[in-house]
């Protein structure tokens, strides 16, 4: 019977094998076709060549450059989902990771008094509640001509402090502070290792609690108190009102692009032998090729060298070709 391995990771990885362990029995793969006729005509040579082995498609050419592939069926490829693509010139894109604070830009917030000193008669508000411009939020007796006059919310918000009961007196104190929730301010500290970088009207992706907010800098300030660092401020949509001010994000601001001749999905990069390479494609073979990689960003990485552009490389679940070949080469090995 043959040896069937199974890889956890999927059950993409199982319909492979178990694929490739039915053709290892049934269809050899071409290596071991090598190996079968290697030993069927040459048994002659058996002791003169102990120690050295046939080249195969999984084996190695010599101790010091060793070629690591396989063969498998454009079908079985499609079954388990191998999907490849193809080298090129990208343009890598840049970022940098802050962090800061949600705040409510000082326009945002009203601050009301009494304008006379008088008794309150009544109060209609109080804090947590929504209010538009010209609502009615309290009746105030004025001192001097006592007569009844009415205090109004000035802008639309949600009322964050009352200092307002009914029988207080007023003078210049707040008697509510209201402040429009719906629009928000990020601000981030920019570090001196960041300055050079974080530019207004750069694009920012804000996050909370998995939730993305994008958004773009709208301005670099000093930081207050002397901190070692600057402020960069970006408006978040809070129509929802899910958020509040004092409350932490985290963003990632674009700080500019790299041109590079050759790069790949990230994806494809695998370990073998303690090597770092890809698997490229021709016809049903597929070859690792160790390669030296330069700049990143998100999802691709340059190619400094090892493989030029125009090349077909294995983009997803090149995990079931690595899996492949060292399961081969265990069994070539006993």
């Amino acid at each position: 019977m043959p040896t069937i391995l199974i890889i956890t990771k999927s059950l993409a990885t199982f319909t492979l094998l178990y694929s490739l362990s039915m053709q290892t029995q049934a269809i050899p793969l071409s290596g071991e076709i090598e190996m079968n006729e290697s030993t069927h005509h040459g048994n002659e040579h058996h002791d003169d060549h102990d120690d050295h082995d046939d080249h195969d498609d999984h084996g190695h050419e010599d101790e010091h450059n060793h070629v690591s592939q396989t063969h498998i069926a454009n079908d079985i490829a499609n079954e388990v989902g191998i999907k490849t693509a193809l080298t090129g010139p990208r343009l890598l894109q840049q970022y940098t990771r802050v962090y800061g604070r949600l705040n409510a830009g000082p326009e945002q917030t009203s601050h009301v008094r009494a304008r006379f000193s008088g008794v309150i008669d009544s109060v209609y508000a109080t804090i947590g509640d929504t209010v538009n411009a010209g609502d009615l939020l309290a009746i105030v007796e004025s001192n001097q001509s006592l007569k009844k006059f009415q205090i109004k919310a000035p802008i639309s918000g949600t009322i964050v402090q009352r200092h307002a009961n009914a029988g207080e007196i007023t003078q210049s104190q707040i008697l509510f502070s209201i402040t429009q929730l719906n629009t928000l301010w990020a601000e981030f500290n920019i570090f001196p290792s960041q300055n050079n970088t974080v530019k207004k009207q750069a694009s920012v992706k804000i996050t909370l609690d998995k939730e993305h907010y994008p958004s773009k800098i709208e301005h670099i300030l000093p930081s207050a108190n002397n901190h070692p660092f600057r402020v960069a401020r970006a408006k978040v949509d809070n129509t929802a009102l899910q958020l509040s001010p004092g409350m932490m994000v985290e963003g990632i601001i674009h700080t500019g692009s790299i041109s590079v001749a050759v790069a790949v999905n990230k994806n494809a990069l695998q370990s073998l032998e303690g090597r770092t390479g890809i698997f490229v494609k021709s016809n049903d073979n597929y070859v690792f090729t160790p390669v030296i990689t330069g700049q990143a960003d998100n999802h691709f990485i340059e190619i400094v060298s090892g493989l030029n552009a125009g090349a077909t490389y294995v983009v997803d679940n090149s995990f079931l070709i690595k899996a492949d070949i060292q399961k081969s080469e265990a069994e070539h090995s006993h």
